[in-house]
């Protein structure tokens, strides 16, 4: 009897602590690549669940039709061997439930990877974001000016991240606004995002990269279109240029507050961005050239043998 009043009372402090815990980030969205990825992960749990309660009701109905009851002693229960239906059901739903996820999944990922639906042609903000121990870098090329460890952005335009590491492999992430990528070095990956309401977010890397991975974080604002252009046009008037040298002290391992910069590292310090594709293609090309060149040699040498024996 004790124990089962220590198990109830545990259960009531966890469904009153858990009251107390605030929405998970990732279903409270704020843009609409993160409403897209919040649908599908209740849709998931929503299967989840159904296919929870319909096995412990299947247990319960089993427990109890089949339960141990006073028969003869030489009863002998009837030997089955198989029940079609039992096994068609049993084999058959699971493979529906992963055909029909791995088709939403696909589908959404085609979604999420493109630019943001609903913006018209409104052009993207282009953000570089790269990561180094433990910091964050955000180059504005258009605004000219950088800025560590925070990120403004307006609402209600499409937003494209240019990503990259100085160091080892991090993810970018804002859990409200979309999911997660990958910053490589010496590679530039581009993640799609918006925002449609102002407010202010968290953003992280979200792939284990050091000792000061924990503290490898980020604010987000995100503001209206006038408030934005305001905020540009005070980090030129009042912040101090951004300079080789501490952009190079920048780089090295440690955790920093936020800063800002007019004028951005990629003046000096450009991401590479020759993706592995077009390498692939620039070789080809650079192959077909060669032996174009091999076949022009060819045919002048057979030229000139074909003219000394003319005249000879």
């Amino acid at each position: 009897m004790k124990l089962k009043w220590s198990l109830f009372a545990m259960m009531l402090t966890i469904a009153a602590v858990l009251t107390g815990c605030e929405p998970l980030l990732v279903l409270d969205p704020k843009g609409p690549q993160a409403e897209r990825l919040a649908s599908d992960i209740l849709l998931t749990m929503g299967i989840m669940l159904f296919i929870v309660l319909a096995v412990f009701g299947l247990l319960i109905y089993m427990l109890v039709k089949y339960r141990a009851s006073k028969q003869p002693a030489d009863y002998e229960p009837p030997h089955i061997h198989g029940n079609i239906w039992v096994e068609t059901i049993c084999v058959g739903v699971p493979i529906l439930i992963v055909a029909y996820l791995s088709f939403v999944s696909v589908q959404s990922n085609y979604i999420v990877e493109a630019k943001p639906e609903g913006y018209g042609d409104k052009e993207p903000l282009v953000v570089y974001a790269s990561s180094s121990n433990w910091k964050w870098h955000f180059s504005y090329p258009e605004e000219n000016i950088e800025t560590v460890n925070y990120l403004y952005i307006p609402t209600d335009r499409p937003l494209e991240f240019k990503l990259y590491s100085h160091g080892p492999i991090t993810s970018f992430w804002i859990p409200q606004l979309g999911g997660q990528k990958y910053a490589m070095n010496d590679h530039v990956t581009t993640l799609h995002l918006a925002a449609d309401a102002p407010g202010e977010y968290m953003g992280r890397n979200s792939n284990f990269s050091g000792e000061g991975f924990a503290e490898n974080t980020f604010n987000v604002t995100a503001m209206s279109q006038e408030d934005f252009d305001e905020w540009v046009d005070e980090v030129k008037e009042t912040a101090d240029p951004l300079t080789k040298q501490e952009f190079t002290e920048l780089l090295e391992p440690g955790h920093l507050g936020q800063l800002t910069y007019t004028g951005t590292h990629l003046e000096f310090s450009p991401p590479n961005e020759h993706h592995h594709g077009q390498a692939e293609e620039d070789e080809a090309s650079d192959e077909e050239t060669e032996e174009s060149h091999e076949d022009h040699s060819e045919h002048e040498d057979m030229t000139q043998s074909e003219h000394e024996h003319m005249n000879h």
